[in-house]
């Protein structure tokens, strides 16, 4: 930018662009021809920054929704166990499975505990009892625990052996 006589700045001055005479037609032409390739890879890597955000939000929208059924499941489980009669029980039980056949479509798994041994990774150990099992075996499994696309949304409640 520059001052004319009146004092005012001329903005019509281009910046870091070489002037028309400054090169000849042919590398004018590689000199738009690389801005227009930065370009383009600028616009393709904004359009995978945006598709990628825009996954995560919804991974997380599914995430922090799945966690609020988890205790609906837990409620079904409970009910179930507790139903008084057997026709009860199997209505209880095919909405639980179908609760949790529309959740597996969106990556959600139980952690399976049975015969395992303590994995700190997806367990928390509520009691630690004498067992004639190995030590750090889960015993019993007191609350269920849930992968997410492979990732712990809820560890598995267990009771394990602290060996004999």
């Amino acid at each position: 930018m520059s001052e004319n006589k009146t004092g005012k700045i001329d903005k019509t001055e281009k910046h870091k662009t070489p002037k028309k005479e400054d090169l000849n037609s042919k590398e004018q032409e590689e000199d738009y021809l690389d801005q227009l390739k930065y370009l383009q890879a600028d616009f393709e890597n904004y359009k995978k920054r945006i598709s990628k955000e825009r996954e995560e939000f919804v991974n997380t929208a599914n995430e922090n929704l799945i966690r609020e059924l988890l205790a609906v499941l837990d409620d079904f489980e409970m009910a179930n166990t507790h139903a008084k009669n057997k026709e009860a029980a199997e209505g209880l039980n095919l909405i639980h499975k179908n609760l949790l056949k529309i959740l597996d479509k969106f990556g959600l798994k139980k952690i399976e505990t049975e015969g395992k041994k303590f994995d700190h990774n997806f367990h928390d150990v509520l009691l630690k009892e004498p067992s004639d099992k190995e030590e750090g075996t889960i015993l019993e499994e007191l609350q269920a625990g849930y992968l997410l696309n492979g990732k712990v949304v809820r560890h598995s409640k267990i009771r394990i052996s602290g060996g004999k």
